[in-house]
C-alpha cells in the first residue's frame, strides 16, 4: 500500500512534492521573517556597531549551512529523512521562541537554535524532494522549481508580515509571527508523514542502529540529546564570532577528507560526477558571497541611502522572493519545452549565466549613486531593478544545482553532499560578513574595491570618487562604501560566469550523461 501512495501524482508529479512544498514554505516563512529583521534589530534596537552585527549576522548565517553535513549524514545512517525534519523543526521552532526574549543569553542562545535545527531539517527535506523521483526522470528540474517556489512564498510573505508587526508594533511580534510560522510547517509534514504520503522513502535509514542501546539509552535518543548539547557551541561560536575562520579551516579539512574517501569508493563516471557536484559547490560558493549582501550590506543600504516608497527597509527583503515567484513557473515551463524541442541548456552553462546575471544585479546598485540626490538618497527603481536581475540569475543557479546534487551524488551519500553542497552558503555567508564589512564607514577610508584594478573602473560605474567627498557628509561618504563594494563584487562575479560559460562544454562532458 505504501508503494502505491508514493506513485500518486498530482499535476504530474508525485503527490509528496506538495507537501514538502507547503512544509518547506512554513519552515521558510520562518526563517526569512525573522532574518529580515535581525540586521535592523541588531543596529537600530540593540545597537550594535555595523561591524559587530555583519560578524554576528554573518556567523548565523553560515552556522545555519554547515550544520547541515551534521543532520545529513545522521539523516543517512541512523534517523532517516523524516525524524531528521521533525527534530530540525521543534528546535527551529523554540529558536523562534526565544528570541522574543530581550536578554544577550537568550539571543545569542535563539541563534543556536535555529542553527542546529535547520542542520537537521534542510538538507534532508530537499533529499526527501530529490528520493521521489528516479535519476534521468525529466520532471526532476521543474519539480525543484516548484518546491523552490514553495520556499520563496514563505520568503515572500515573510519580510512583509514580520517586518510590519516587528517595525510597526515591537520586534518580539514579528520573531513571535515567524515562531508560529514555524509550528504550521511541521504541523503540514507531521500529517503527510502519518498519512503514509511519502510510503517509506525517509524512514529510519537503519532500524538495528536506531535502536540499539548504549547504556540506557537508544541511539536515536542520544542524538537528540547531542542536538541539544551543541547548541549551547553554536552560541558560542556566534558570539565570539571573530574566531569562526578557525571552524572555516576544520570543516574544510574534514570535508576534504571524507570527498577524497568517497572519491576512491565511487566509479570512474561516479568520480567525474563528484568532480562537477564540487565545482557547482564553488560556483555557489561565488553566488551566495555575493547573494546575501541581501540580507545585511543590502538592508541596511536600502534604510539609509534608497529613497524608498510603500515598503520599509525589512521588506525590502521580500522582492527578491516575489520576483521568483512571479518568474518560477515560467521558467519551469521554459526548461520544459526547451527539453522538448532538445534545445534545454546544459547545467554548467545555466549556472555560469546566472553568475553573470547576478553580478549585472550588483552593477546596477553600483550605478544608482549617478542618480543621487542632495541628501545621498537613490531612487527606489534601482534598488527594485538590481534584485530583479540577480534573482533571474539565482533562477539559473540555485535550483539547478539543487538539482543535480541529488543526481550527481552516489546513492549512499546523497544526503552528506546535499549537505557539502549548502555548505556553499556556509562559505558564501563567511566571506560575505568579510564583504559587507567593508561597507562600514567608521574611518571612511577607502577599500579594495577603490583601490588596484578598480581605481579607474569604480568611478566610471558610480560616478563617485573617494578623492571628490574631502567636505562630504556622512551620508555621502556611506553611499560611496555601499556603491563601491557593490561594483567590485559584481564585477568580479560577471567575469566569473563569463569562465563558467566558456567552460561549460567540458564540465558537461564530466556528468556521465546527465544533462
Amino acid at each position: 500500500m505504501n508503494n502505491l501512495r508514493t506513485q500518486e501524482t498530482l499535476f504530474g508529479h508525485p503527490k509528496g512534492l506538495f507537501y514538502l512544498f507547503f512544509a518547506e514554505l512554513w519552515e521558510r516563512f520562518s526563517f526569512y521573517g525573522m532574518r529580515a529583521l535581525l540586521m535592523l534589530y541588531m543596529t537600530d534596537h540593540l545597537l550594535y556597531s555595523d561591524k559587530l552585527s555583519f560578524g554576528i549576522f554573518a556567523a548565523y548565517g553560515s552556522l545555519v549551512y554547515v550544520t547541515p553535513l551534521i543532520g545529513g549524514m545522521l539523516a543517512d545512517k541512523i534517523l532517516g529523512y523524516k525524524k531528521s525534519i521533525i527534530l530540525g523543526g521543534v528546535l527551529m521552532a523554540i529558536g523562534h521562541f526565544v528570541l522574543t526574549i530581550e536578554h544577550p543569553i537568550a539571543f545569542y542562545s535563539a541563534l543556536a537554535f535555529l542553527i542546529v535545527g535547520n542542520g537537521f531539517f534542510k538538507p534532508n527535506i530537499s533529499s526527501l524532494v530529490g528520493s521521489l523521483y528516479t535519476k534521468g526522470d525529466n520532471r526532476r528540474d521543474s519539480g525543484f522549481m516548484i518546491f523552490y517556489m514553495g520556499i520563496n512564498i514563505g520568503g515572500w510573505i515573510a519580510p512583509l508580515l514580520c517586518g510590519w508587526l516587528g517595525i510597526t508594533y515591537g520586534w518580539h511580534f514579528g520573531f513571535g509571527l515567524a515562531g508560529i510560522g514555524m509550528l504550521l510547517g511541521l504541523f503540514v509534514f507531521n500529517r503527510a508523514a502519518k498519512k503514509g504520503t511519502f510510503g517509506e522513502k525517509g524512514d529510519v535509514a537503519n532500524p538495528e542502529i536506531y535502536e540499539k542501546k548504549i547504556g540506557p539509552l537508544k541511539m536515536g535518543t542520544l542524538v537528540t540529546l547531542g542536538a541539544l548539547l551543541l547548541v549551547p557551541i553554536m552560541a558560542l561560536i556566534v558570539k565570539f564570532n571573530e574566531f569562526e575562520h578557525y571552524l572555516i579551516w576544520l570543516v574544510s579539512f574534514i570535508i576534504l577528507f571524507v570527498l577524497i574517501v568517497i572519491y576512491k569508493k565511487a566509479t570512474t563516471v561516479e568520480r567525474g560526477q563528484l568532480l562537477v557536484l564540487v565545482y557547482f559547490t564553488l560556483l555557489a560558493c561565488v553566488f551566495f558571497m555575493v547573494f546575501e549582501q541581501a540580507g545585511s550590506s543590502l538592508t541596511l543600504f536600502a534604510e539609509r541611502n534608497v529613497n524608498l516608497r510603500w515598503i520599509n527597509a525589512s521588506q525590502s527583503n521580500s522582492l527578491n522572493s516575489a520576483y521568483i515567484i512571479l518568474l518560477a513557473i515560467p521558467f519551469t515551463w521554459l526548461w520544459t519545452y526547451l527539453s522538448k524541442i532538445k534545445a534545454n541548456p546544459n547545467s554548467p552553462f545555466k549556472m555560469g549565466l546566472g553568475l553573470v546575471l547576478v553580478g549585472v544585479g550588483f552593477l546596477i546598485f553600483g550605478f544608482s549613486s549617478n542618480s543621487m540626490d542632495h541628501e545621498a538618497q537613490v531612487p527606489m527603481i534601482f534598488l527594485v531593478s538590481g534584485i530583479f536581475v540577480f534573482t533571474i540569475g539565482e533562477l539559473f543557479l540555485s535550483p539547478v544545482g539543487l538539482s543535480k546534487v541529488t543526481e550527481l551524488s552516489p546513492k549512499k551519500f546523497v544526503s552528506f553532499l546535499m549537505g557539502v553542497w549548502f555548505l556553499a552558503s556556509f562559505y558564501g555567508h563567511f566571506f560575505a560578513g568579510k564583504i559587507a564589512q567593508l561597507t562600514t564607514t567608521s574611518e571612511a577610508t577607502e577599500s579594495i574595491f577603490t583601490q588596484g584594478i578598480f581605481k579607474d573602473i569604480t568611478p566610471r560605474i558610480t560616478g563617485m570618487h573617494y578623492s571628490s567627498l574631502a567636505n562630504s557628509s556622512e551620508e555621502h561618504f556611506q553611499l560611496y562604501s555601499y556603491v563601491s563594494v557593490f561594483t567590485g563584487i559584481g564585477l568580479i562575479t560577471l567575469c566569473i560566469g563569463i569562465i563558467g560559460i566558456i567552460i561549460s562544454p567540458l564540465v558537461k562532458k564530466k556528468m556521465g550523461g546527465i544533462h
